[in-house]
């Protein structure tokens, strides 16, 4: 939407933080979580059992 007022001018958002005040996470961070690598443990266990019954019962 676009600013129609005669005030003052609109301030500029604050620049981003730099990497020493706030490091960006990326894809390692999110795999560190314990809750995400119980899930991740779980779906991987089922696949591999799945597997092996398809392998060598079937």
């Amino acid at each position: 939407m676009l600013d129609t007022s005669r005030g003052e001018p609109a301030t500029t958002a604050p620049a981003p933080a730099t990497s020493e005040e706030d490091p960006q996470r990326g894809c390692l961070f999110a795999l560190s979580q314990p809750p995400l690598m119980i899930f991740l443990t779980v779906i991987g266990t089922l696949l591999l059992l799945a597997a092996t019954h398809d392998l060598f019962l079937l």
